[in-house]
């Protein structure tokens, strides 16, 4: 199924993967080298064209799913863990464009980073500066967000502008794009090796606005003790003047967003409020978000850092969509997924779904005018499994999940082989129906049987519907929290009708 294939292009792939000599002058291929090609990325069900950035990076940043990253400093959980600057170069390094600062007053009028009222560790607002400053366009070089949570008083505000500005220098974003004249947000391109902040920014009230505590107060879980100490946080003018395209206003309903938000201000949700409005005002949340960003991020009640879906916010097009990035699992694992596609550059653009002014659309009730698209797997085969601790061989099936809106979300298995690591053989078919493709991730996860209602975790594999290569193919394994389990894989046909 490599329709675009040509002599010259088995002729590449012969000089690649093969090593016999006399084959290689003959312009063959042996069995050897045909498994060497059937192991690679060029056989890999991932489109390898996708992995470079080659969607249009010229529409405003509403327009773009962006990797964002909740409480980054975390290392654990949101109570007693460490917090570190590891923290901010691992999200970096996996693409993320969105981090989140806590910032807090310090001793000696130096502002400090911790998750206010718990026993977190505490790290210098300069130090965490400094260490993105030095890895904030390591992967990507399209804009990257810093998501001040402030609490600081009036002074070390100041002095965490002056930090922003000295440490951050030419990066940090300080005026306006000047060329930009349509009321639109910048592009990811206009924006590129920018940083910018984001945060409150001193502004009149709006009719029927109240003055914003800070975004994630209202969500934390704290004594009672700690809400009566709680305070209207006021925002340093130093401060204020570095917030450019991304003022944070308190979301009240769409309506009044449609009348007084500014298209650079921007709103932030808990879970639980974000969930309610997707359920209940789908469609009205999908065109906000077609001019508007919206932060997503976790309820105050997950201490253990655990991590919602993202796919229910991304479905109505929400930009920010915060997780745990130190918590491995299927949250991250789709993530990592969605945000492999376009070079991992940390920006997706939104399907045409989520951006047309021209119809309404409801991921919760959406019928499709089309007849759905019909993904067609054989799941054939698994090669050199991880062994659990025990040494004891697997008995392995393969869960293939589907998440998109939630009438194209579905789950499928094979049955379990007994005792075969090595090679387990499966010739499963599995039809799916999906008729938002364009939204949908494919998830592979292989389990082991380990009794009758249980089963255990080997290796998973997460990526786009979109980028979903026909034919043939292998598919790579990764630990849960995305590493590379080579050699172990497992092998499909896939076919769409």
């Amino acid at each position: 199924m490599e329709l675009t294939a040509t002599e010259e292009t088995a002729d590449a792939l012969i000089d690649r993967y093969e090593i016999d000599p006399t084959a290689i002058q003959s312009k063959c291929m042996t069995f050897e080298g045909f498994l060497r090609y059937m192991e690679s990325n060029d056989c890999c069900v991932f489109d390898q064209s996708h992995n470079t950035v080659y969607q249009d990076m010229d529409k405003p940043l509403s327009s773009y799913f962006i990797s964002s990253s909740h409480n980054t400093y975390l290392t654990g959980n949101q109570l007693t863990s460490k917090s570190h600057l590891s923290a901010y170069i691992s999200a970096l390094t996996k693409g993320c464009r969105c981090l989140e600062i806590d910032c807090w007053d310090g001793p000696n009028a130096d502002p400090i980073v911790y998750h206010g009222y718990t026993l977190t560790k505490r790290l210098l607002f300069k130090d965490v500066v400094t260490t993105v400053e030095q890895h904030a366009f390591d992967v990507s070089p399209f804009p990257l967000i810093l998501s001040l949570e402030n609490h600081c008083c009036l002074e070390q505000q100041e002095v965490m502008a002056q930090y922003l500005d000295s440490i951050l220098g030419d990066k940090l974003l300080k005026t306006p794009c000047d060329h930009l004249t349509s009321g639109e947000l910048p592009s990811p391109n206009d924006l590129k090796y920018k940083i910018l902040i984001k945060n409150k920014k001193i502004k009149t009230e709006e009719p029927g606005e109240s003055t914003e505590q800070t975004e994630e107060e209202d969500s934390q879980t704290k004594s009672k003790s700690a809400k009566l100490k709680r305070r209207r946080v006021m925002v340093a003018e130093g401060l204020s003047d570095l917030v450019i395209y991304t003022g944070s206003v308190k979301f009240i309903t769409f309506s009044h967003s449609q009348e007084y938000q500014s298209i650079y201000e921007n709103t932030s949700m808990d879970e639980k409020k974000s969930r309610e409005l997707a359920q209940t005002s789908g469609a009205e949340f999908v065109q906000h978000n077609q001019k508007f960003l919206t932060r997503i991020y976790p309820a105050g009640s997950r201490v253990w850092s655990t991590n919602y879906n993202p796919q229910q916010f991304w479905n109505v097009g929400s930009q920010l969509v915060a997780l745990n990035f130190q918590t491995p699992g299927l949250a991250m694992n789709l993530n990592d997924g969605r945000f492999q596609d376009n070079g991992g550059c940390g920006y997706v653009l939104k399907p045409p779904v989520l951006m047309s002014s021209d119809e309404s659309f409801d991921p919760n009730q959406y019928q499709p005018s089309e007849t759905p698209t019909q993904l067609m797997l054989k799941v054939i085969g698994g090669s050199n499994l991880p062994l659990p601790r025990t040494g004891k061989p697997l008995d392995p099936f393969v869960r293939v999940d589907i998440e998109g809106i939630p009438s194209d979300s579905v789950r499928k298995h094979t049955h379990s082989v007994k005792n075969n690591s090595l090679a387990p053989s499966w010739e499963v078919d599995m039809s799916f129906d999906i008729s938002v493709p364009e939204l949908c991730l494919v998830r592979f996860s292989v389990r082991d049987q380990v009794a009758l209602d249980k089963s255990e975790f080997v290796g998973q594999y997460t990526l786009p519907f979109t980028s979903m290569k026909k034919g043939y193919r292998w598919v790579p394994l990764l630990s849960k929290d995305g590493c590379r389990l080579d050699p172990a894989s497992l092998f499909i046909l896939v076919h769409l009708s």
